[in-house]
């Protein structure tokens, strides 16, 4: 449920900016900006927040989710927007309005949606902490068996 109510604040949170950005100040259609909002809601959800946030804590899940929705509006741009707009600008604009909300949304992902132990930890150290380790016995070396052995 946590998951779910994460994607619907991120979700919101992408549409209010791609409407605010692409739809009043370039006149981009609403059923764009839905469709569009949904894609980037999606990959930068698994990417950024799921996979990254937890291994490279905010800044690097920021710029994560920075890289992604410049890159998804850019590429998806000209196949959804009917309107000749300058792209570049818009996605840079959205992009840095987007990131910066990130910001915020991962303190809450790191607060109420991940799991404490799965923070900051690497595969191998939960490999490590998940496997049954066990101490290996053997018989000491007396003084004699040495000798015999010279």
């Amino acid at each position: 449920m946590d998951h779910v109510k994460a994607l619907i604040i991120k979700f919101i949170m992408c549409t209010a900016v791609l409407w605010l950005v692409l739809g009043a100040f370039y006149g981009v259609e609403f059923g764009n900006i839905l469709m569009l909002s949904v894609l980037l809601t999606v990959i930068s959800y698994i990417i950024g927040d799921l996979f990254l946030l937890p291994r490279f804590e905010n800044w690097g899940a920021t710029l994560a989710d920075l890289g992604i929705t410049f890159v998804g509006i850019w590429f998806l741009g000209p196949l959804l927007f009917e309107e000749n707009l300058q792209i570049g600008t818009a996605a840079v604009i959205t992009a840095i309005i987007i990131a910066v909300g990130e910001y915020f949304f991962h303190k809450y992902m790191e607060r109420e949606v991940l799991d404490d132990r799965d923070r900051f930890v690497t595969d191998e150290e939960r490999d490590v902490e998940q496997s049954k380790l066990q101490t290996e016995f053997s018989e000491e070396i007396s003084d004699t068996d040495r000798k015999d052995d010279e």
